[in-house]
């Protein structure tokens, strides 16, 4: 069981969909109290289960290489030590900078997982991602489909909803990234939950995911990114 001491105190309050606010340049990573049991636990997922939780694309692969230069940028600010040919991180581990596979690389540096998304016509579409704790989604199920069809199961995700989000990938500028948060009660306190969330009355654990979307320079792909903390509510 891995859990965090507390959320954010951001995260206390009741989460808006889809309500954003800006965040700075270098705050779409963090580091909690669970790095290293998170990462312990992406590290087996990577090693035994790689295609269920990496997708990338030949398409992407730029982009991909874009997001692992911002994270070695923001990487010592947060207590890592970035050498030239690798990342000794906070919980010890030296990490090999593998730029020939960066989503694979920064799967071992953060706890954050990231997803690529690239316009195609008139909406993102998925196209690279390093998810090792979904949350009632299958990354299998979601590469190379639009945002409509990634959030398809969703009840709350009408049109409306659809055309707002849109218009967050659309608008979201290089240099000024935004995030949101939501908040669900689990009874499962496991952080790879690829199934459908069980819904009950015995459900002790609150699940929070701080998400942050941001556009990279160049390639104009929109990243996603995943931190997510489990409590005990």
């Amino acid at each position: 069981m891995i859990l965090q001491k507390s959320l954010p105190e951001a995260q206390h309050g009741a989460p808006g969909l889809p309500g954003v606010s800006p965040c700075t340049p270098d705050d779409w990573l963090r580091v909690d109290d669970a790095y290293a049991a998170q990462m312990a636990y992406r590290a087996e997922l990577l090693a035994q289960q790689t295609a269920f939780v990496l997708y990338q694309s030949d398409e992407a692969l730029e982009a991909s290489g874009q997001v692992l230069e911002q994270a070695l940028a923001i990487l010592p600010g947060l207590g890592f030590e970035v050498g030239a040919a690798q990342v000794t991180c906070p919980d010890g581990r030296c990490v090999p900078i593998d730029r020939t596979a960066p989503l694979h690389c920064l799967g071992h540096l953060v706890q954050e997982d990231i997803c690529i998304l690239q316009k195609r016509g008139q909406e993102h579409v998925l196209t690279a991602a390093v998810l090792c704790f979904p949350a009632n989604w299958r990354l299998a199920e979601k590469v190379e489909r639009p945002l409509t069809g990634i959030h398809d199961p969703v009840n709350e995700y009408d049109d409306n909803i659809a055309r707002r989000v849109q218009r967050l990938f659309d608008g979201v500028r290089v240099g000024r990234p935004l995030w949101r948060f939501n908040k669900l009660r689990y009874a499962d306190p496991d952080l790879h939950q690829p199934r459908r969330r069980e819904v009950g009355e015995d459900m002790p654990f609150i699940r929070s995911e701080r998400q942050c979307i941001l556009r990279l320079p160049e390639t104009d792909a929109v990243v996603f990114t995943i931190h997510s903390f489990v409590v005990r509510g």
